[in-house]
């Protein structure tokens, strides 16, 4: 008998729970919800995070509030979120790094799939390859050009080890078979200046970076890696127009702790769905960015594929940070 009043007693515990769950739900949000931004103010991914996070508080009727948080190759803010409790109020807006940061550093104290919950893939954003305007560079075949007959001379930036815009460079380096000099740097502003300047020959970065540049002729675009031209640089080709087959992009996506419950991460992700229709559309469209719309399950499921690729091009060109 009191077996049987401690399993009911246990059964009635666990079904209130389960009760009140969606309860603790309908609730959300009563309060600030933060957005983890885990890279310094200024770039691609935090004007998209920023603008993200305006859109849900208008559409709510609650703060989401940005937290910037850099460092570690954008481990630390990650962790941050890793961290924090599965309630809906801390999410981790991000960038493709984020999937491949445990790829190329073995300090990483998260997972991507164990500790996360995909919420929406809102946008990806087709690279440019810039060059520096004084090099006799004005597409793709005179760039392998030049590279082929500058060996070992030709150097191109990457804004942070295993970025997507490094991927991409080594992938340009092994579709081209270039040899050229690959340069880390700390983000994607001084490697703009650089290039600028002329102490670096090359930087395939968001178009959303560079569009300013080239259209006030600071700098060259000579390329996209994107499958179809860019409605924001129509007259750019793609590098699959020399490069039959060539095709990357850097992608931005919000993420919940593991164990947000299912009715938040809906909410979360239809609320992202309509911010995604309205102006953010148009403005993010004109500056080179794909918006994409779709469910949690469609996004997981294009993380996944996506970790695949990456995984084989950092093995394949022993890219490591520590």
């Amino acid at each position: 008998m009191l077996q049987r009043r401690r399993f009911l007693h246990g059964a009635l515990g666990a079904a209130t729970l389960a009760a009140a769950a969606p309860v603790m739900a309908q609730g959300w949000p009563n309060r600030v919800v933060r957005v983890i931004i885990p890279f310094p103010p200024g770039g691609t991914l935090d004007t998209v995070g920023r603008m993200l996070a305006q859109k849900l508080g208008e559409q709510m009727g609650q703060t989401f509030l940005v937290e910037n948080r850099p460092g570690g190759n954008g481990a630390i803010g990650a962790e941050v979120v890793a961290k924090a409790g599965n309630d809906g109020y801390t999410l981790l807006f991000n960038a493709s790094t984020f999937t491949t940061a445990p790829m190329t550093m073995k300090s990483v104290r998260y997972d991507v799939v164990r500790d996360f919950a995909p919420v929406a893939l809102v946008a990806k954003a087709p690279l440019s390859v810039a060059v520096n305007k004084n090099l006799p560079i004005t597409d793709v075949r005179s760039l392998m050009a030049y590279a082929k007959s500058n060996p070992g001379k030709m150097t191109f930036a990457v804004g942070s080890i295993g970025s997507a815009g490094h991927l991409a460079t080594e992938l340009l380096r092994r579709a081209g078979n270039l040899d050229y000099l690959i340069v880390p740097y700390k983000g994607t502003a001084p490697a703009f200046q650089d290039l600028i300047g002329g102490q670096i020959d090359g930087f395939i970065d968001p178009i959303l970076g560079s569009l300013q540049y080239h259209k006030s002729g600071m700098l060259r675009v000579v390329a996209v890696t994107s499958a179809q031209r860019a409605a924001s640089l129509p007259d750019v080709p793609t590098v699959a127009e020399t490069l039959p087959g060539y095709e990357f992009y850097s992608w931005y996506g919000l993420w919940a702790p593991a164990g947000t419950p299912a009715d938040i991460t809906r909410r979360l992700n239809a609320e992202t769905n309509k911010a995604l229709s309205g102006e953010m559309k148009t403005l993010l469209g004109s500056q080179g960015l794909l918006l994409t719309p779709g469910t949690a399950e469609e996004f997981a499921a294009f993380q996944q594929a996506d970790m695949e690729r990456s995984r084989k091009i950092i093995t394949e060109g022993n890219i490591r940070v520590d």
